[in-house]
C-alpha cells in the first residue's frame, strides 16, 4: 500500500507542475497577442474570471479538453505523452500468481522482488530476481498478456540491459486464455524460451540452475 500511495503522491504532484506551466504559457501567450481575459473566456465559453482563476492554476479539476480550447484560442497547441516510468501498481492476481510459483521453487532459491534493471536511473525492474546458486534468473509474470510481440520485446531489451541476468522466467496465469495464447505463438516464444516447462520447474524446485530461458504457467 506504501508504494501504491508513494506512486499516486508523485502523479498528484506531477500534476500540479504541468498546471502551473501550462497556466503560464496560457497567460504569457495571451498577453503577447494583447487578448483579454474577456475576450479569451468568451470564445471558449467560460466567464473572465474563470480565466483568471485558471491562468493563476486555482481550479482543482482543470479538464484536458478545457486548456486544450484556452490554448488554441490564443495561438498554441497543446501536446501530451505518456511514458514508462517504474513498475505499476500490482493487484491481488498478481500477486497470487507469484506466491502460487514461489511454491514450487526450493527454498534455497533467494528472492527479491521489483529489481530495477541495469544502470542507475533505469525506471524498468523486473518483477522478481531468482537467485540460484550464482546464478540470477529474472522473472516477468504476467496475469493476461495481450500483444505477445510487445512482451517479447519488453523482456528482450530488459535482459540486453541488464547483464547480470542470466535467463528469464516468463510466468503467465494458468487460464484459458493463456493456454490458447502459448498454443497460437508457441513456435514464435520458443527461440526466446527455449526450455520447456517441466524441465524448468524440475530444476527450480530442487534449487538447480535450469540453463536458460523457459515459460511457466502457475
Amino acid at each position: 500500500m506504501a508504494s501504491k500511495q508513494r506512486a499516486v503522491d508523485k502523479g498528484t504532484d506531477q500534476a500540479r507542475s504541468i498546471t502551473i506551466d501550462l497556466a503560464g504559457e496560457l497567460r504569457r501567450a495571451r498577453e503577447q497577442h494583447g487578448l483579454s481575459q474577456t475576450v479569451v473566456g468568451r470564445a471558449v465559453g467560460v466567464s473572465a474570471s474563470q480565466v483568471s482563476r485558471i491562468e493563476r492554476a486555482q481550479p482543482k479539476c482543470l479538464s484536458i479538453r478545457q486548456i486544450a480550447r484556452l490554448l488554441a484560442v490564443v495561438g498554441l497547441e497543446l501536446s501530451a505523452r505518456a511514458y514508462p516510468a517504474g513498475p505499476p501498481i500490482r493487484d491481488a492476481a498478481h500477486r497470487g500468481l507469484l506466491d502460487r510459483f514461489r511454491a514450487r521453487v526450493a527454498p534455497s532459491v533467494a528472492w527479491r522482488f521489483e529489481v530495477p534493471v541495469g544502470r542507475a536511473g533505469d525506471l524498468r525492474a523486473w518483477d522478481a530476481v531468482l537467485l540460484v546458486g550464482a546464478v540470477e534468473l529474472g522473472l516477468e509474470a504476467e496475469t493476461r498478456p495481450r500483444d505477445v510481440q510487445a512482451l517479447q520485446r519488453r523482456v528482450a531489451l530488459k535482459r540486453r540491459d541488464d547483464p547480470g541476468v542470466s535467463g528469464v522466467v516468463l510466468l503467465l496465469a494458468d487460464t484459458r486464455h493463456n493456454r490458447a495464447l502459448l498454443r497460437e505463438h508457441g513456435e514464435a516464444l520458443r527461440g526466446d524460451f527455449p526450455v520447456p516447462a517441466a524441465a524448468l520447474l524440475e530444476a527450480l524446485s530442487d534449487g538447480r540452475d535450469p540453463g536458460g530461458s523457459g515459460i511457466v504457467l502457475a
